[in-house]
């Protein structure tokens, strides 16, 4: 998910840890984003493919200054996002869930309109009403669980990317005229976007490698 508020100076490229591969970014259209991703086994947990998999997720997302990202947006197929993000409070949350599911929302529960975009339509964003409040039960990437609770922002952010990992964009809770205009905002602002990404990629290299010559 996008928001300039979770990194109003660009992305924290001093948080990178070590050389984490900065992953391309699938985009609309690409048949993995409409797919409900694998959930995580045994076989993932606790492994140096799925450590690897998060610090380039984290490296990606912060390149793409986004505050969620799941890992179809990458390209792999498996339930799991990262998380950078403020809620409403200014509390910064930062982890990551395997196999999340949201909690079911009573009736009536209280919505928030804002802004919300996402890394897979690069360049467009739209107010959408969600509940402002979110759980989500799941398991860290050794396999215990974690239950992490949202409002606010966060709650949104929570709710965007566990809709990514059962195959939905944030364009569907849209009507057809208005993801029309999103589509022509991304046609129109991609370019600029990629351009700025791939400068905050060269920083972030440039910062990790003086951080390496400096120890």
């Amino acid at each position: 998910m996008t928001a300039s508020r979770c990194h109003p100076e660009g992305a924290p490229v001093s948080e990178l840890r070590e050389r984490p591969t900065v992953l391309r970014i699938t985009e609309v259209g690409e048949e993995i984003l409409r797919r409900t991703c694998r959930p995580a086994t045994e076989d993932d947990f606790g492994s140096e493919r799925l450590a690897r998999l998060i610090d380039s997720m984290f490296a990606t997302m912060y390149v793409a200054d986004g505050c969620g990202l799941a890992a179809n947006q990458v390209d792999v197929d498996l339930r799991l996002f990262v998380y950078d993000c403020p809620d409403d409070d200014g509390v910064r949350h930062v982890g990551h869930v395997l196999n999340p599911v949201v909690d079911e929302q009573e009736p009536g529960r209280r919505l928030i309109e804002d802004a919300e975009g996402c890394l897979s339509v690069p360049g467009a964003d739209t107010r959408l009403a969600r509940p402002a409040h979110a759980v989500v039960r799941g398991v860290d990437q050794h396999g215990n669980p974690v239950t992490i609770e949202g409002t606010g922002y966060f709650a949104r952010c929570l709710q965007h990317e566990t809709d990514h990992l059962n195959g939905h964009l944030y364009l569907d809770r849209l009507s057809a005229r208005d993801r029309k205009r999103m589509m022509k905002q991304t046609a129109d602002r991609r370019e600029k976007v990629f351009a700025e990404r791939a400068a905050r990629a060269a920083q972030a290299a440039q910062a990790t490698e003086a951080a390496e010559a400096g120890r």
